[in-house]
């Protein structure tokens, strides 16, 4: 029997001054309408009436979610394939760039199929995978060799033992939001950073699809982050942001899944033309920005 979560306070900062902004539909399960609710105090925006953490296995069941399932079905699909095998020469570079080392001990949670794994693996780090999906976990070990872990091993790794923790558009999916910062605190090294990859609501990609606006990704995104929202969680756990960078290239494919939602078709052109739009905009403010990679530190 599924149970929904009902909020009357921010599930970060616990404001009681929310209210709702929108309602969006889930385009990729199940058709459902979902309210968006947001925060006055640390702006965080938050999908109200979500299915709680036993409930929601079902609304990642979808042969279209290339996360979990690693299709290459479709145009947007493939082109984000295309896309990956870039980003994962940037994530290694970003990784090292930030913690001055060209390698050490890595977490990754929210593995997925491996990609990202497999890729830090060929440059000599040393890496955990987690995954909470099963189906996501066989692929990894079919298509890569890889062994990823089951999330609740998260809570018994050793303190300080990673130089770098990962989570690639993963924070926004974690019913358990303010456990899992707890555990970043507690397993980094003194000197060593989380790199937290997050969707961003304020972008100009957002605000022009609005409510068909991809990356809002009800019920499965249970938070919507904006820059101040996540310093704001980080600064609750003794963390803090060191630096923001910009993943262009996020909205061009959220561009393209939005324009399908909205129009019933994938209009490429006008997803290129938006997606470039968004990344000018974000030239003048990178906190603008359709996905945002945060550089966090322990204070």
């Amino acid at each position: 029997m599924s149970s929904f979560i009902t909020r009357s306070s921010c599930p970060s900062c616990n404001s009681v001054s929310i209210a709702e902004v929108l309602k969006c539909k889930d385009h990729t399960v199940s058709g459902k309408v979902f309210e968006i609710w947001q925060c006055d105090d640390c702006k965080l925006r938050f999908t109200q009436n979500v299915p709680d953490q036993q409930s929601i296995g079902p609304y990642y069941q979808s042969n279209s979610y290339i996360s979990h399932t690693d299709t290459e079905n479709g145009l947007v699909n493939k082109l984000y394939k295309i896309a990956r095998n870039y980003t994962l020469s940037w994530k290694t570079e970003l990784m090292r760039r930030h913690l001055g080392k060209d390698h050490g001990n890595l977490l990754d949670i929210g593995a997925g199929t491996g990609a990202f794994v497999h890729k830090a693996l060929r440059e000599n780090w040393l890496v955990t995978g987690l995954e909470p999906d099963e189906g996501a976990r066989v692929v990894a070990s079919e298509k890569y060799n890889i062994q990823l872990g089951n999330p609740e091993s998260l809570f018994e790794l050793p303190s300080a033992q990673f130089d770098v923790i990962t989570m690639w558009h993963v924070l926004e999916h974690v019913h358990q939001l303010h456990e899992y910062l707890e555990q970043i605190k507690r397993l980094l090294k003194e000197d060593g950073i989380a790199l937290i990859a997050l969707p961003n609501y304020t972008s100009a990609d957002a605000s022009h699809y609005g409510v068909w606006w991809a990356a809002y990704d009800v019920p499965r995104h249970l938070y919507h982050f904006a820059p101040l929202s996540l310093k704001k969680l980080a600064t609750m756990h003794q963390l803090r942001v060191d630096a923001i960078r910009p993943m262009w290239l996020d909205a061009f494919y959220v561009a393209m899944l939005s324009e399908r939602y909205k129009t019933g078709k994938t209009n490429l052109p006008a997803a290129i033309l938006n997606g470039t739009r968004s990344n000018l905009n974000a030239r003048r403010q990178i906190e603008a920005c359709s996905s945002l990679v945060y550089i966090v530190r322990n204070h």
